[in-house]
């Protein structure tokens, strides 16, 4: 699942103006600007060992991910095992995407503190490359999670803290003072910690919402086609709610196990949406679009309860949407709802239900 299209970048804009301390750790929201440690090409070499193969996590658009370490206090590079793990994304030289990608990251993570909100420590410009370092989940992402071969299947209860969690990043991310588009919500964007708490990562094609009275933004649709809102890829209108369609999207794919758009599966199931929506309305149909996984440890109720938001996230018309405040209001509710079975049916190993 690719990019919807793409827009050539001045590579001669000048980096972000150099902080002067270490990044502050706020535990709390916060949209006052942080200060990001600016770290050396040398200095991340050390950190990830000049980038060998074996400490790489994973690999996108925009470049490959790193393991590295850094003092837990200053954040300079440290010796393998000692200080804290971080991520280190370096870009691709020949990604025309990437500078921008990387201004976005430093603009909008540079701004904003939240604890469903992955934290950017700080960054690097040297040699026609540009760096990022945030803090090391320890899980990975959440498409991880639901769709790699031989993972433990999640539970309904970390499935729903899963969403709850992303629901409480992107509700403060739409309620800050300047409210901000995230634009790529899917499920390789939530990164897990040890505990399973979603943070929401790659800013890169983040942008501030309307203003001036306006009810949109206009711009070239970019984004990953399964998620990406209708009206958006129809017309370049981009909506605060253009990021609840794609919460709905994965909402779907928490619900189903299965990937927002698969050419592996049959010809009608091939758009996850598509294929599922219709029965989404039905209580008798919600049980086959429940991912085997989790055979019967599920609550039906809940089940129900996060179809009815799957529908109403995902409506043609944004205005008829929920905001994301109400979306975690609803998703609170559902995880309270206990009426699974006592004694569930041994999970089935994989899905199967189209």
């Amino acid at each position: 699942m690719g990019n919807l299209c793409g827009t050539p970048v001045d590579t001669h804009t000048p980096p972000p103006t150099k902080p002067s301390s270490p990044v502050s750790s706020q535990r709390h929201a916060s949209t006052t600007p942080r200060n990001l440690k600016v770290y050396t090409l040398s200095e991340l070499k050390t950190a990830t060992r000049n980038f060998r193969p074996d400490t790489m996590l994973g690999e996108g658009g925009f470049g490959r991910v790193f393991k590295g370490w850094v003092d837990e206090t200053t954040y300079a590079p440290s010796k393998v095992g000692v200080g804290i793990p971080v991520a280190v994304k370096k870009s691709n030289p020949d990604s025309s995407q990437g500078l921008r990608e990387w201004k976005a990251e430093v603009d909008f993570l540079g701004k904003f503190s939240h604890p469903n909100v992955v934290k950017l420590i700080g960054y690097c410009w040297e040699e026609k490359q540009f760096l990022l370092v945030y803090e090391h989940m320890q899980r990975g992402s959440l498409e991880n999670h639901l769709f790699r071969k031989g993972v433990e299947p999640l539970s309904w209860e970390t499935r729903i803290k899963i969403a709850t969690g992303a629901a409480r990043g992107l509700t403060f991310l739409h309620t800050s003072e300047k409210s901000v588009i995230y634009r790529d919500f899917k499920a390789s964007n939530i990164l897990l910690d040890g505990d399973f708490h979603a943070k929401l990562s790659d800013f890169g094609l983040a942008k501030f919402g309307p203003s001036n009275g306006d009810t949109h933004v206009s711009t070239n649709p970019v984004g990953t086609y399964g998620y990406a809102a209708p009206e958006y890829i129809a017309t370049g209108h981009l909506y605060i709610k253009s990021d609840v369609y794609g919460f709905g999207v994965v909402l779907l794919e928490l619900l189903t196990g299965l990937r927002a758009v698969d050419p592996n599966r049959p010809s009608r199931s091939h758009n996850l949406v598509e294929w599922a929506e219709p029965s989404l309305a039905h209580k008798k149909k919600i049980k086959k679009l429940m991912d085997p996984r989790l055979g019967d440890d599920y609550s039906p109720k809940g089940a129900w309860a996060l179809a009815e938001l799957i529908l109403k996230c995902l409506e043609q018309n944004p205005r008829n949407r929920p905001s994301m405040e109400q979306v975690l209001e609803i998703l609170e509710k559902v995880s309270t709802l206990k009426d699974r079975p006592k004694e569930p049916k041994s999970r089935a190993r994989t899905p199967t239900h189209y």
